[in-house]
């Protein structure tokens, strides 16, 4: 039970709380507005927001394939993570949850222009959304950074997950998105009412999520790092 939870709820989750995160959140209604742009097609609505998470899958999942595959590849650096990384991950999440906490902060922009993306994209069609869904998953902000490189990679290194977890993270990352361009078919007024929701929702949920990070950063860190327990 304990594996499934780490390695099918938590990427999905990190996933989650990364796209509705300030940074992030502001790439996504700008994706909401590209998507929205065919209202009168309920069906182009539907398949552009799939489109879109498909193209933040098809991003995490070249990132860790490569940042994750490469390290396990390598004998010498397999073996040092599969005795360390254990004692690495609880230092790794108190520093992650302080980036949610907002305990430690630091500006970074994003290299890639929303509206340059936009623009981009709309001249690519339907598969303009996938593009876009791949150009904004790889404009990483000090908050998706800390979640998708500081929590989602040492926990796939962890577990050897080169394509998993890092998939269900972009899918998490995609799934808000989905969920507008759904809202956005149906009624446009919807729109409005749940972004307004997801705000407080994200407040409070990216402060717990960092609790639960520190508190279980401080427990592996006692027990594997210090021997406490």
């Amino acid at each position: 039970m304990e594996s499934f939870f780490s390695s099918l709820v938590v990427p999905l989750w990190l996933g989650i709380l990364t796209s509705i995160s300030p940074c992030p959140l502001a790439t996504n209604i700008a994706a909401i507005s590209f998507i929205g742009k065919r209202v009168d097609n309920v069906r182009a609505v539907l398949l552009s927001g799939i489109m879109y998470t498909i193209g933040r899958m098809i991003a995490y999942i070249s990132v860790g394939a490569i940042v994750v595959g490469g390290l396990l590849s390598i004998p010498s650096v397999s073996n040092f993570l599969q005795r360390y990384m254990i004692m690495a991950i609880g230092p790794i999440l108190i520093i992650a949850g302080m980036f949610l906490l907002e305990l430690i902060t630091f500006n970074f922009r994003g290299i890639i222009n929303a509206a340059s993306a936009q623009k981009l994209a709309d001249r690519s069609g339907l598969f303009g959304a996938g593009l876009l869904g791949i150009l904004f998953a790889l404009s990483f902000c000090p908050v998706s950074a800390a979640l998708f490189f500081g929590s989602l990679i040492p926990l796939s290194v962890n577990r050897g997950s080169v394509l998993l977890m890092p998939s269900l993270f972009g899918l998490g990352t995609g799934l808000p998105v989905l969920g507008f361009a759904v809202l956005v078919a149906l009624s446009a007024r919807s729109v409005g009412m749940v972004f307004d929701k997801l705000t407080v929702f994200e407040l409070w949920s990216r402060k717990v999520t960092g609790v639960i990070f520190i508190a279980t950063g401080m427990y592996l860190s006692l027990t594997y790092v210090f021997r406490v327990f």
